[in-house]
């Protein structure tokens, strides 16, 4: 009898082949969605910063020697001090939870109210949804340092009432996309299969439309935590933030802003620690996006 050749064998060099072309697919991954990976370390660095930061910090970051008053960057200083002799490389790690803090929960915040009612206007589409998109467009039309302004100033200052100032200017953004997602979802094949065999609203929602809207959510988070960074700082820089004496990265920018020219490290290193957060939330923000949509992969 013939022997069947077809069928192929195992070997230890098949393995070993296949170990080989799952390595080169893990660099050509890493190699395509470098700016994914770049952003999520910058990322991870500001995260561990504002973890440990305050427990690494050389200085007590709210301890005021006037003696060492605008020192340069020395060993003892490594970043040098400010105009009331406080270290800045204390404050500036102790200010990274402070600041993460204000853009991570502002933007959260942002999103529940966004998205639930974006999802109900694409769902649902009525006289109500339109009111409610005509309202939206009101607010869009502000930007968002003053739209944070104006509300600041109605509800006055501090840590609460700032978090929900900058909250509210990504309200209405996120209504608008989550409307957009729902209205090219709903439309879709497998939505109209599942309304044809007897699946309600709910089941809709919470099964097809909402997970399937979650890429495109996901990415304008990342930038929306950029954003809310640099709003926030907008505001302490403004002096309607937080407390000033806080080790807050938009306060300590109007700390140094009368001192540029004796002093420049005053504000220069809070103004790269905001600067480098910013850009790895936008590179991450933008490697979702290359990576979430099939259109660009």
């Amino acid at each position: 009898m013939r022997r069947n050749t077809d069928i192929p064998v195992p070997t230890r060099s098949g393995t070993a082949g296949s170990g080989h072309v799952s390595g080169l697919k893990f660099r050509y991954v890493a190699r395509r969605h470098q700016m994914a990976a770049t952003g999520a370390a910058v990322i991870l660095l500001f995260m561990f910063m504002a973890i440990l930061g305050p427990y690494m910090a050389p200085f007590d970051p709210m301890e005021q020697n006037l003696a060492e008053s605008q020192q340069r960057p020395s060993f003892r200083h490594l970043l040098g001090a400010d105009n009331l002799g406080r270290d800045i490389l204390s404050r500036i790690l102790a200010g990274a939870r402070l600041s993460l803090f204000i853009a991570v929960a502002s933007t959260f915040i942002g999103l529940m109210p966004g998205v639930l009612v974006g999802i109900a206007v694409g769902f649902y589409e009525n006289a109500a949804s339109n009111a409610v998109l005509r309202f939206t467009d009101v607010l869009m039309a502000f930007p968002g340092v003053l739209l944070s302004l104006a509300l600041i100033a109605v509800t006055g200052g501090g840590f609460v009432m700032v978090v929900i100032a900058v909250a509210a200017t990504f309200v209405p953004g996120y209504v608008r996309l989550a409307r957009a997602v729902v209205l090219a979802i709903k439309q879709s094949e497998y939505v109209q299969s599942a309304r044809a065999i007897g699946a309600g609203d709910m089941r809709i929602l919470l099964s097809h439309i909402l997970p399937n809207s979650l890429g495109p959510i996901m990415v304008q988070t990342s930038l929306n935590i950029s954003a809310a960074i640099l709003i926030a700082s907008s505001l302490s820089f403004l002096g309607l933030g937080i407390d000033p004496s806080l080790p807050e990265w938009g306060a300590m920018l109007n700390a140094g802003r009368d001192s540029l020219r004796v002093a420049p490290w005053v504000s220069t290193f809070p103004g790269l620690a905001i600067m480098l957060v910013s850009l790895g939330f936008n590179l991450l923000g933008d490697g979702l996006r290359d990576i979430l949509d099939p259109r660009l992969r």
